[in-house]
């Protein structure tokens, strides 16, 4: 890592508080993270502790309250909406829990939706999508609805859009907290010899310490702040 290179996504004393009625509940209170291009992550924390939330603000998709989100070194703060929706389409990867694939569409469908998107020819996106499917061990389901595959096939077709504009960081939300141990370990395999060959930077948060202790480094949330764990 160069001296001079940034991190693809620094937090400075990032708050987040939500409203309950009266109560104030506080998340995040002064956070500070910094994520190195082709680190992988591992967020571990109890639930509640604001997991989601800090992938959330990491990834774009929500505003601190106070505090500065930087992507590869430019602040985002300033932005407007659809600025921030440009970064996350080109710069930003998601995978949940929950898939969320489209059920109308067949598993190359629903990864060359991103790249049409982002105004790729169909016949380029189809091509890219059918070749990360197939990386990811689901050539033989290219044409199969979402309804039609396993848990597991569903959770790879979600990884490989995620991945399909090759975005500088994926955030990965409890990406095998639905799936049993075996298909759990498969879908990890696979998401991990993809991180391997693309060089691609990842966050992740889990509950499964088996999964964390493969990623480069663990943090966790602790009184609000992000704390490393050895």
């Amino acid at each position: 890592m160069a001296e001079t290179e940034n991190p693809v996504v620094f937090l400075h004393k990032v708050e987040r508080r939500y409203h309950q009625g009266d109560a104030v509940l506080e998340i995040l209170k002064g956070a500070e993270m910094a994520i190195w291009p082709g680190q992988t992550v591992a967020l571990v924390a109890p639930s509640g502790a604001g997991k989601s939330t800090l992938l959330h603000i990491a990834g774009l998709l929500e505003h601190p309250d106070a505090g500065e989100v930087y992507l590869d070194g430019v602040p985002t703060s300033g932005l407007s909406d659809a600025e921030r929706t440009r970064l996350r389409r080109t710069e930003v990867g998601f995978v949940y829990q929950a898939h969320h694939l489209l059920p109308e569409f067949s598993a190359v469908e629903n990864v060359m939706l991103p790249q049409m998107i982002r105004g790729l020819s169909k016949a380029e996106a189809r091509k890219r999508a059918s070749e990360l499917l197939g990386y990811l061990g689901l050539a033989e389901r290219l044409t199969h609805r979402p309804a039609e595959l396993s848990g597991g096939e569903q959770q790879r077709v979600a990884i490989a859009r995620a991945v399909a504009n090759a975005p500088r960081i994926l955030f990965a939300d409890e990406p095998t907290g639905n799936l049993d141990p075996h298909t759990s370990e498969h879908v990890f395999r696979a998401l991990a010899q993809l991180v391997r060959a693309s060089g691609l930077t990842v966050m992740l948060a889990t509950h499964n310490m088996d999964l964390a202790a493969r990623m480069d480094r663990r943090v966790t949330l602790r009184d609000g702040l992000v704390v490393e764990l050895k």
